[in-house]
């Protein structure tokens, strides 16, 4: 009887142990009860890696695969209620495109399989590392493949415009650039993309285009072309105080490499860089230029070269106002004085061609600059009977002579030769061309800020057929224009002897009206200045301001830009080399403004 006491009361704790687990089973907080789930069937991971759960509710234990090395599989627990847990670890991505792998999960009949997936480490491929474009320039494609949020700078403003395309996964885009027409030598610019630590630098190289480096034509017009846009360093060189030239004297700082490859950068083609030498010259009958300061109109002239830019030097304030030296109301009066001036012209030009006789046709010289008696034209010329035009066209002789005698490259150096004050009507009437030992390598200078209310006082504010009568000069619109270079046309140009407007511009405005006026003024004059056969130089003296004598374009120590200046260079560039048919001056004329 004991024996079956101790059967029964085992057979009965077994009953009751069942009837437990059953209704443990039905509870919702019991064990597992249906069919397996799992938590995700996607799992997604950064380039960096790291660790997900997954978690796996079943009546059977699972098994959980991975099908790559990089992707792992660990157990981490299981609760009574029948699920498993699972940490989930992908490594560091550190190749260029994004990866997958499978994770196999089975539990008794079921299957069921997880996708992960990883974004890939930094990627930056560009599909070409160096580009050729023509002289014309247009539009650049560069394609690059990438993953990530990627910058780019550019080294040279003559390649602009693209939008910074945000990557997610390695994929491939195509980024449009513009490159700019190439009016000087064969340049070279990059792009160079950033994605973290890694970069990728494209090369531009664009071929040599008209105008830049070296004066070259025998016709007029194949001479203005090979000048093209020209750009005065104003108030620079030219600079005097109290009888000495001195080059910070006039407000600027020391002119550097910088500012000239900026201005090849923007589409000038040539520089014009007036030089005062006062103060740096020694006694008769030598008249010695002072080494240190020749060496530093050398070392300007070099920045030109070095920039593939056309130059041109001369005698610039040395005649200012016949204050100075080069006086021509006293050389008029007085033989004597005349002769010493010609003298110490030609022993300063023999010193000045000798130095730079080596130098290529990117250089011109330039005899003188706005000669007159202190009359700007109505003195005394208008009563001496000619005197003073007869002065000066001997200066010029001395000029060519002396510089020709000099010999090598200076033997067929394209020269300036300016007519009285270089004012268009007064050259017109009096300027004698001097005699030369070759052809076609005098060209004739000039000025042009016609009307002055507008150009240099500022006293007008608008200018043009469309201008207010009330806020504009009463003379010198459009008409004017015309008139004036047509009469360098019919003396010269017709005639096959070149010639060039050594200087024109406009001063800045602060009132955008204004502003709109001084660009149509700049774009129309650029216009005619290319039909008329007379390429033109803009004077810039480095003001930053706006108003009266405010002609800054660039910081001529730093390049920088000043106000508005790649719209006004970008207007003046239009007039200077747009080669479209329909691009005339009728139709600028009909954009004036309204």
């Amino acid at each position: 009887m004991k024996h079956i006491r101790n059967y029964l009361t085992l057979f009965f704790a077994f009953l009751a142990g069942t009837a437990m687990f059953a209704s443990c089973s039905d509870d919702e907080e019991g064990g597992f009860s249906g069919e397996t789930k799992i938590s995700a069937t996607e799992l997604a991971f950064a380039k960096s890696g790291g660790t997900q759960t997954l978690s796996i509710a079943s009546g059977t234990e699972p098994q959980v695969t991975s099908n790559q090395d990089w992707c792992n599989v660990a157990f981490v627990n299981v609760t009574q209620r029948g699920t498993y847990t699972y940490d989930i670890t992908a490594e560091a991505n550190t190749e260029t495109e994004d990866r997958t792998a499978t994770l196999s999960v089975t539990a008794g009949s079921f299957s069921a399989s997880v996708q992960v997936t990883q974004t890939a480490g930094d990627g930056l491929i560009v599909a070409q590392n160096s580009y050729e474009m023509p002289s014309a320039g247009g539009p650049l494609e560069v394609t690059l493949t990438t993953n990530g949020d990627y910058s780019y700078t550019i080294n040279d403003s003559w390649i602009t415009e693209a939008e910074v395309n945000k990557a997610r996964a390695m994929t491939e885009y195509t980024l449009h650039f513009t490159v700019s027409a190439n009016h000087g030598a064969e340049r070279t610019g990059t792009i160079t993309f950033t994605l973290n630590d890694l970069t990728e630098t494209v090369s531009i190289v664009q071929e040599a285009g008209q105008g830049g480096q070296g004066v070259s034509g025998e016709t007029p017009y194949e001479i203005a072309a090979s000048l093209g846009l020209g750009w005065n360093l104003g108030n620079q060189l030219d600079a005097h105080n109290n009888g000495v030239a001195d080059e910070t004297a006039w407000g600027n700082q020391p002119t550097t490499q910088a500012l000239f490859d900026q201005l090849a950068a923007s589409g000038i083609t040539s520089v014009r860089i007036p030089v005062t030498w006062l103060g740096h010259v020694g006694e008769a009958p030598d008249y010695t230029i002072e080494a240190d300061y020749l060496n530093r109109v050398a070392e300007v002239v070099g920045y030109a070269e070095n920039a593939g830019l056309n130059a041109i030097i001369n005698i610039h304030h040395d005649g200012a106002d016949s204050q100075y030296w080069l006086n021509i109301k006293n050389a008029a009066a007085d033989e004597t004085v005349n002769e010493a001036v010609k003298a110490q012209l030609k022993a300063m030009w023999t010193q000045i061609a000798k130095r730079f006789r080596d130098k290529g046709n990117f250089l011109v010289f330039e005899a003188m600059n706005e000669i007159h008696d202190g009359g700007w034209g109505w003195g005394d010329n208008r009563t001496d009977g000619g005197k003073q035009y007869a002065v000066l066209n001997e200066w010029n002789q001395v000029f060519v002579d002396a510089v020709r005698a000099t010999g090598g490259n200076n033997t067929e150096r394209y020269l300036g030769v300016p007519g009285y004050v270089t004012n268009i009507d007064l050259t017109v009437e009096n300027f004698v061309l001097p005699t030369d030992a070759v052809q076609n390598r005098l060209m004739v200078a000039v000025h042009f800020y016609d009307p002055n209310e507008f150009v240099l006082e500022a006293t007008a504010s608008e200018w043009g057929h469309t201008g207010d009568p009330a806020k504009k000069a009463t003379w010198g619109d459009e008409d004017n224009v015309r008139t004036q270079f047509g009469k360098m046309k019919s003396a010269f140009i017709d005639k096959g002897i070149p010639a060039y407007i050594g200087e024109m511009g406009c001063v800045h405005r602060n009132d955008a009206r204004a502003e709109s006026f001084r660009l149509y003024y700049l774009e129309y004059v650029c216009k005619a200045a290319k039909d008329y056969g007379l390429p033109p130089f803009y004077w810039d003296n480095g003001s930053s301001g706006s108003g009266a004598e405010t002609s800054g374009l660039f910081n001529h120590a730093t390049g920088e830009m000043l106000n508005n200046a790649e719209e006004v260079i970008d207007v003046m560039k239009r007039g200077i080399f747009t080669e479209d048919e329909s691009y005339t001056l009728q139709s600028v004329y009909d954009g004036a403004p309204q």
